[in-house]
């Protein structure tokens, strides 16, 4: 009777913990999409809408997004092969990365935002542009991909490496040829979710990227959606324009998702077939 009464205790309170995370979640939702969307405009999406459009933000969060995917993914991939492939398991370094990567991951994203104003906009003397933003995202993001790339590794059966080894293969082609590709669906949700968390960043990117309303090139300042609607916020004369840009920052955070898990099981249909 006690198990039972235990059991029960405890299923509610998951099933309690569940409603008040959907609660919230829809409770944001409704508030930001009924408020923003009958504020979209054809002036919020023109260029000549002057410091109010989204085009230009939406311009640089890609230019930032791209960048940072760009020297986070193959830095955090190749760490993770070699953790899981070519490091000897039990070892004391891999162990101490590993611990360094759970801790990085959980650093708050105005430490990143300092370090990267301290290296690259002032130690490099790079300024405030894109490229400080992008790399400083780039190293924020690394610590993700590279956790989720050694799970998606490591759930890769070891009989298919024996099999590999078996017929005769080497390392490096059992590793690029047997294990990555099945391994690809992890590896992919691990960046589509490093890539809505660079979508939604705003405290970083305004001590490295800066807030001029522009398309800026590498070298220049420019805001990204995120820092958009903080700066119409604080203008005190755009809120309909904040919340018109933060009812399009949310579509496009939920459709990364959504996009992640499409490709994945598109993916793993594949790899199926392929067998």
């Amino acid at each position: 009777m006690r198990r039972r009464t235990e059991a029960k205790l405890l299923r509610g309170a998951v099933y309690a913990a569940a409603g008040v995370t959907a609660g919230v979640l829809f409770l944001l939702l409704y508030t930001v999409l009924r408020r923003g969307l009958p504020r979209l405009s054809r002036e919020l999406f023109s260029w000549s809408g002057g410091s109010r459009s989204l085009l230009p933000a939406l311009v640089n969060t890609l230019s930032v997004t791209a960048l940072a995917l760009a020297v986070a993914v193959p830095v955090g991939v190749l760490a993770a092969v070699y953790l899981v492939e070519y490091a000897r398991r039990g070892n004391r370094f891999v162990r101490v990365i590993r611990a360094f990567t759970e801790t990085l991951a959980a650093i708050p994203s105005v430490v990143y935002g300092l370090f990267g104003m301290l290296l690259f906009v002032e130690r490099l003397r790079w300024g405030y542009s894109l490229l400080s933003g992008g790399l400083t995202l780039g190293v924020m993001i690394l610590p993700v991909i590279m956790r989720t790339a050694e799970e998606a590794l490591q759930a890769v059966p070891d009989a298919w490496r024996e099999g590999s080894f078996g017929l005769g293969a080497g390392k490096l082609r059992t590793v690029f040829r047997i294990v990555l590709p099945p391994a690809m669906p992890g590896i992919l949700s691990g960046v589509m979710l490093s890539a809505g968390r660079i979508v939604g960043e705003t405290t970083a990117l305004i001590y490295t990227a800066g807030t001029v309303a522009r398309v800026a090139g590498l070298w220049q300042s420019g805001r990204t959606v995120s820092v958009h609607i903080f700066a119409l916020w604080n203008e005190g004369l755009a809120q309909d324009e904040a919340y018109a840009t933060a009812a399009v920052l949310l579509v496009l955070t939920l459709g990364l998702p959504a996009l992640s898990a499409r490709l994945s099981r598109k993916r793993s249909k594949k790899e199926t077939g392929g067998r």
